[in-house]
């Protein structure tokens, strides 16, 4: 089904080469079919569904630090909160509790599940062990060749920029008619404040033109 996403901007990633004014993302199944104005996007496709956001449309976010955060990490259960808190844990508190293939299956789901919560449609590798292999194969997200991290492995890759770097140096692809209908909406209204705030400011993503985030 044709969706018509609707939000205050959009930058379409790379070279950025959206149409002036451009404020919707048109997507058919798992392919941009259009960027431009709202307005016009809705003339031209008027049974389209429609999804209205309120911020800045841009495309997925790529995880460069995805071998730490899933190999190197352990996400607790929420079940486990009150032994083992919320954050991911590493080190001592890792070794500390005997991991077998399927805890690091479940970790890395809900690791992924995280990521996607922050904007990422996309993951650096190599991944070794095999129960992560399948997850991050199951979760849709696309698959980069190995990338160096540009600092600390977080969930949100923008907090691991360093200066002067912005927000499109992480962007997993552009947002381009015939590309991949792959992206996110943070509640911010353009890349300077999306560098301030952060990926935890999504409140949508979209991964192969399909919804799988969405703050309640």
């Amino acid at each position: 089904m044709l969706t018509v996403h609707a939000a205050d901007a959009v930058h379409g990633g790379p070279a950025d080469g959206v149409p002036e004014g451009a404020d919707a993302v048109a997507v058919d199944g798992a392919t941009v079919v259009a960027v431009g104005a709202y307005a016009e996007l809705a003339a031209a496709h008027p049974a389209a569904r429609v999804r209205r956001w309120s911020g800045l449309i841009t495309p997925g976010l790529l995880n460069a630090a995805a071998p730490a955060l899933l190999e190197a990490a352990y996400h607790p259960d929420p079940r486990e909160a009150g032994e083992l808190g919320t954050e991911p844990l590493t080190g001592a508190a890792l070794a500390a509790l005997g991991m077998d293939d399927a805890r690091w299956g479940a970790s890395a789901r809900r690791g992924l599940q995280r990521m996607l919560r922050h904007g990422t449609t996309a993951v650096s590798g190599p991944f070794t062990r095999p129960a992560v292999r399948t997850a991050v194969a199951r979760s849709g997200l696309r698959p980069h060749a190995p990338a160096r991290s540009a600092g600390p492995a977080l969930l949100d890759p923008l907090a691991a920029l360093a200066e002067p770097d912005g927000p499109a140096a992480l962007f997993a692809s552009a947002l381009t008619v015939g590309g991949p209908a792959d992206l996110a909406v943070f509640g911010v209204p353009d890349l300077a404040a999306l560098r301030t705030e952060g990926a935890g400011s999504c409140v949508a993503t979209v991964l192969g033109g399909r919804l799988v985030f969405r703050r309640s």
